[in-house]
């Protein structure tokens, strides 16, 4: 089977990366394959100690490793605009690899008030998106990285109820929020090319993989390893997310994720979006709820 793998990452150098949720799983695993590349990556975090500690094991592994520590907690939108802040001060940003998000929490409130699922995997994104497309369109060939999931397919937005006060179904909710992260990334690409800003939006998913995104499984959560046995690991999760953010021939508003069984595991390619995910009237609605949910608009 061809496709894309860490090896056909070409040299980064020069370039710097945001790859947020980089402490752990499939954002650790991209973070140290870019730097080895010779990126700067900037690894947008929640917690700084374990930031540092990912840091200090990318060193290890990449001796002279040009990292840095951008404090990020997509559940607060105070957090996102401080973070972009502090982004905006690098000389240039090439891309955006988003990658943090939660998955089957208890229900739970952002700082903002919003359902959690919603809240971190699309609001957050959204916010950080939208604040740093200046920063990405000062750099030719930019790009933002939008992560999604398989489960999107399974996924409604629940427009009357997004907050989760009438009901909450946590798988539920993470399909959701997984198809709002491909509608945003195709809807942001259609509205970069229309306005002729020089970024391009790409969507990707990372099959299933064995990470820690499954801390809120409970029982379950002993099965994770044989996931990674038995279908991606980590590094092999992150090989779509590399191809969004580093190959030559990846395109604007499409959607990459592992070419094997079931888009489960293996190389990555071009993946299949649900019909839901590619409709434009929907896509525009979520933007404009996205706006009014956050209070940034990207002005595109």
């Amino acid at each position: 089977m061809t496709g894309f793998t860490a090896q056909d990452v070409p040299d980064q150098h020069g370039k710097c990366i945001l790859v947020t949720g980089a402490n752990t799983g499939i954002g650790f695993a991209a973070a140290r394959a870019l730097a080895g590349r010779g990126a700067r990556v900037l690894l947008g975090c929640r917690d700084e100690a374990r930031a540092r500690e990912a840091m200090a094991r990318i060193m290890a592994e990449v001796p002279g490793a040009d990292l840095g520590f951008v404090p990020l907690d997509q559940a607060d939108l105070n957090s996102v605009a401080r973070a972009a802040d502090l982004v905006a001060n690098e000389p240039r940003l090439d891309v955006l690899l988003g990658n943090a998000g939660v998955m089957y929490p208890p229900l739970t409130r952002t700082a903002q008030g919003h359902e959690l699922q919603f809240g971190v995997n699309h609001l957050g994104c959204f916010a950080l998106t939208a604040r740093l497309l200046p920063k990405l369109a000062g750099t030719p060939g930019a790009r933002a990285v939008i992560t999604a999931s398989l489960a999107h397919r399974r996924g409604t937005i629940p427009w009357d109820d997004l907050d989760a006060t009438a009901g909450y179904n946590r798988g539920q909710r993470y399909s959701d929020s997984k198809l709002a992260n491909l509608l945003f990334a195709v809807e942001l690409d259609r509205r970069l090319r229309a306005a002729a800003l020089p970024v391009t939006a790409i969507a990707c998913h990372p099959g299933v993989a064995g990470t820690d995104l499954a801390r809120h499984l409970g029982p379950l959560k002993a099965l994770m390893p044989l996931v990674g046995l038995l279908l991606n690991t980590s590094e092999q999760g992150a090989w779509p997310a590399l191809q969004a953010a580093t190959d030559p021939a990846a395109r604007g508003g499409a959607y990459y994720g592992p070419q094997g069984f079931q888009e489960m595991r293996g190389v990555s390619g071009l993946a299949k979006a649900s019909a839901q995910a590619m409709d434009p009237d929907l896509g525009r609605r979520l933007w404009e709820v996205s706006v009014a949910l956050t209070g940034v608009d990207p002005g595109i």
